[in-house]
């Protein structure tokens, strides 16, 4: 990595299961940032050991915010004095916001054009007064987890608990997930040195993956035929969904979706899934469940690839 750099990656035990994902930034030639969704400190320290390398916990001191959308570089540009204009996709700058020092990273859960924003915690209410008061000439907006679950369905990316379980907290192998069940192969890198899950993960490169996570776009009109015969009028969810049900394929449940939502974008019902192999390769016809009136139906739906959504804008230099 070079200094400034941002990576997304997955990180395995022994087996080559995947405990959590997040990002790894390189702040200094010395200075890293390590990101995650679970406590991964213990599991750090004791990889860590016999190597020359510091491992300190500061997510009580750090606070960070997400500025995602269309207008994002604009307001940063507005609110802040770091170089925007030169931040390219998955790097990280620094400078200040009013009067606070921030870390600035090209990177979001959302996929769209974004950033996120690192600041001490004490001063982050300082951070979100000025983003709000410079934000408005840019119809700047608050959201909530809601709306961020379906901007991140929309985006293909997937949330731990939900859509894959770590494998520290998996009951059954069936909750364990490998990097390229998750659709993440292309961050696995085997022919450079020595890491944790390599010998299990190269066999599994070498036979394929018995399983996926893909994305299902289903189609609307057995949705409205479905609702007819009730007499009734199909509504668009506006949450999404995080309650897993099953997908089949000629009568055999063959995996399940674990978050459905409605893409206000695309205007259609998609769904993460796990399914089996070999109906996970695009294109596959498939059946989800879905209940109406509490009596659980079948509709149509097709295996499509993933993000569902990607506007050029996410990895374009802003204008």
């Amino acid at each position: 990595m070079a200094v400034g750099q941002v990576w997304y990656t997955p990180w395995c035990d022994e087996q080559g299961k995947v405990i959590d994902d997040g990002t790894v930034s390189r702040i200094a030639e010395q200075l890293y940032r390590w990101t995650a969704a679970d406590p991964t400190l213990r599991w750090l320290r004791q990889n860590a050991a016999g190597l020359q390398v510091e491992v300190e916990d500061i997510s009580e001191q750090v606070a960070a915010l997400a500025l995602q959308g269309p207008t994002s570089a604009r307001v940063l540009r507005a609110a802040s004095d770091a170089d925007i204009d030169s931040l390219r996709y998955f790097r990280v700058t620094s400078g200040r916001i009013g009067r606070v020092p921030v870390e600035i990273s090209r990177t979001g859960y959302t996929g769209d054009l974004g950033y996120e924003i690192w600041m001490p915690a004490d001063s982050a209410i300082d951070v979100w007064d000025t983003l709000m008061r410079e934000g408005r000439p840019f119809d700047i907006k608050p959201a909530g987890m809601l709306a961020l679950d379906v901007a991140r369905v929309e985006a293909g990316l997937l949330l731990i608990d939900v859509d894959f379980n770590s494998s520290r907290k998996a009951l059954i192998d069936t909750q364990m997930y490998t990097p390229f069940e998750m659709g993440l192969g292309r961050l696995v890198t085997l022919d450079k040195g020595p890491f944790i899950g390599r010998k299990a993960l190269a066999e599994e490169a070498r036979r394929g993956p018995s399983r996926m996570v893909v994305g299902i776009e289903v189609d609307w009109t057995e949705v409205e035929a479905l609702y007819e015969r009730f007499a009734l009028t199909p509504v668009a969810p506006a949450a999404a969904s995080r309650v897993a049900v099953p997908v089949r394929r000629d009568g055999q449940q063959i995996g399940r979706a674990t978050t459905t939502a409605w893409s206000p974008t695309l205007k259609r019902l998609v769904a993460l899934a796990t399914i089996d192999a070999p109906f996970f390769a695009v294109g596959t016809r498939v059946e989800i469940e879905l209940t109406v009136e509490a009596t659980r139906h079948y509709v149509g739906a097709t295996v499509v690839q993933t993000p569902f959504v990607s506007p050029s804008r996410k990895t374009a230099t802003p204008p």
